[in-house]
């Protein structure tokens, strides 16, 4: 993974790496789905444990200036609107791309709630606007909350650990909670269409189907990978279990369950071009499970490249094999074997993953099928986030700490 300058076509210099600063710890990550000139922007949360969290845009600072002049020499990226946002973001999508820049300008955040965001242009100056903070000349925009979408039946919320926008029918979302829930809402009447019971325990992340409307996956505390069918909700379909040592007699299986975290799913992402295949991982593993749900029970491929923990992980938008990882915290349990490292792993890794269908030979063990990234970039901190561009597919974007770093892969 390449971070130094190259030059165009026309010898003009060019950056493979932007950076930008942000006043808070970043969690919240997203590239804008537009194409053009709003591709470039990035959708920031903070995560502040306080009632008084950030929501924040910023833009490549060449596409927000109308004088090229008043450009400022530091800085790559501006913050060109920002807004209150109270509790932690746990996630932060732009509305899939529909199309036509007629279209209001969607944005969506979990936390407490589901909340919808709509950003449009800066007209006048009002205590919602940060066009003083940036200075004369910049193309300053305003988010407003548009919509809250909660469940009216309920006696209180639980927080919700993440949600996915469907890409297909643009009114779908899905959440998911520490509830053992997960709820499907119509994001235009702001109704719940359905909410169930997915998991027996904590609920961390969920996903629609690559190219679906109707079928989306979770994963949880319980350290299974379930699969579920709107049109068909009386059952759900478990494509994994995290294999798990035989209980000891004094132990009950829940008691199990809490006793090794390490058997928790953290997060999943199906593949962009081929919804057979997606990536999940373990709390405190350093290794990532490709999963095709067409052979379910077992990994049909596990990445073992880094050193530490890994924190998250996002399919290429163009390509059916490169999948991104990014590492955290250095692995010190049993479990785990402790790798040639005497530092935290801070590493991004792209994978260029290899896999056969199932209609060939049975696949072999996921130790006959271990990868080797093909690009490496170390961040200087512990990666918590990461987001791979789909309207500008040659870049990455990873947060870590106060530090947003756009690469160019």
């Amino acid at each position: 993974m390449s971070v130094k300058g190259t030059r165009d076509m026309n010898g003009v210099a060019r950056k493979d790496m932007y950076e930008y600063t942000a006043p808070w710890s970043v969690y919240g990550l997203d590239w804008s789905k537009r194409p053009g000139d709003k591709a470039f922007r990035l959708a920031l949360g903070s995560f502040i444990e306080e009632y008084a969290n950030k929501l924040q845009i910023i833009a490549l600072s060449d596409t927000v200036y109308d004088d090229p002049y008043q450009r400022p020499s530091t800085g790559d990226f501006v913050k060109i609107a920002e807004v209150d946002h109270h509790y932690p973001i746990t996630k932060v999508l732009w509305e899939p791309n529909k199309g036509g820049l007629k279209t209001p300008d969607l944005l969506a955040t979990t936390g407490d709630h589901l909340r919808l965001w709509e950003i449009i242009d800066d007209v006048n100056t009002t205590s919602n606007t940060i066009g003083a903070n940036n200075g004369t000349g910049v193309r300053t925009q305003r988010l407003n909350h548009r919509q809250l979408l909660t469940n009216t039946k309920a006696d209180f919320n639980a927080p919700l650990t993440s949600f996915d926008w469907n890409e297909i029918d643009t009114s779908l979302a899905v959440t998911s909670s520490i509830d053992t829930t997960c709820t499907v809402w119509n994001v235009e009447t702001t109704q719940a269409k359905t909410q169930l019971i997915a998991h027996d325990k904590e609920v961390y992340d969920v996903a629609f189907a690559s190219g679906s409307i109707d079928v989306f996956a979770s994963v949880g505390a319980d350290g299974s990978v379930r699969m579920f069918d709107l049109r068909s909700l009386e059952h759900s379909t478990i494509i994994y279990e995290t294999p798990t040592n035989p209980l000891p007699p004094q132990l009950s299986a829940s008691q199990h369950t809490a006793s090794n975290p390490q058997l928790s799913l953290l997060r999943l992402c199906f593949n962009k071009l081929d919804s057979n295949y997606l990536a999940t991982f373990h709390m405190d593993s350093p290794d990532v499970q490709i999963l095709d749900v067409r052979v379910p029970g077992m990994p049909v491929a596990e990445l073992r490249g880094h050193t530490a923990t890994v924190n998250c992980v996002s399919w290429a938008p163009n390509s059916s094999s490169l999948l991104c990882s990014g590492g955290m915290k250095e692995v010190y349990m049993a479990d785990y074997p402790r790798r040639e490292r005497d530092s935290d792993d801070s590493q991004v890794l792209v994978w260029d993953v290899q896999l056969q269908s199932p209609v060939s030979p049975p696949h072999p063990s996921p130790r006959e099928l271990q990868q080797v990234p093909s690009l490496a970039y170390r961040a200087s901190a512990e990666i918590c986030q990461l987001s791979w561009s789909s309207a500008s597919p040659t870049w990455v974007a990873i947060g870590f700490n106060r530090t947003v770093q756009a690469l160019r892969v």
